[in-house]
C-alpha cells in the first residue's frame, strides 16, 4: 500500500511514472485528477470541509507530512476547501513519490 511507503530522494535523471502506473493510480484513487500545466503532469485534488478551521487543520497536517517525507505540494487554502497539487520538480513530472504523498494526504481524511 502506498500509505505505508516513504518517499525516496529523486534525482533529475529519475524516470517519471509510466502511463500505465498513472492509470492504475487514478483508478484506485478516483478523487485525484491528472492535469497538464505548463507542459508538466500534476496530480490535483480538492478536499472540502464544513468550515475554515477544519480546512486549516488539514493544511497543517499535510504540511507536517510533507516535512516528514521531504516532498512538498502546492496547497491552496480557501474557506472550506483545500486544493493539493503534487508533482516532482526535479523531473518536471510525476514520480512514485507523488503517488505516495497523494495517498497519504487522502488517508488524513479518514483518520
Amino acid at each position: 500500500m502506498l500509505i505505508e511507503e516513504h518517499c525516496k530522494a529523486c534525482r533529475q535523471d529519475a524516470e517519471p511514472v509510466s502511463d500505465e502506473a498513472l492509470a492504475d493510480f487514478l483508478t484506485s484513487h478516483p478523487h485525484w485528477v491528472c492535469k497538464e500545466e505548463s507542459g508538466i503532469l500534476r496530480l490535483h485534488r480538492e478536499f472540502t470541509f464544513p468550515n475554515y478551521a477544519q480546512a486549516v487543520a488539514f493544511t497543517n497536517q499535510v504540511a507536517n507530512l510533507a516535512e516528514l517525507e521531504d516532498h512538498h505540494p502546492d496547497m491552496l487554502l480557501q474557506w472550506g476547501k483545500v486544493t493539493l497539487t503534487w508533482w516532482t520538480h526535479s523531473i518536471n513530472g510525476l514520480h512514485k513519490n507523488d503517488f505516495i504523498m497523494a495517498a497519504k494526504s487522502e488517508a488524513l481524511m479518514t483518520d
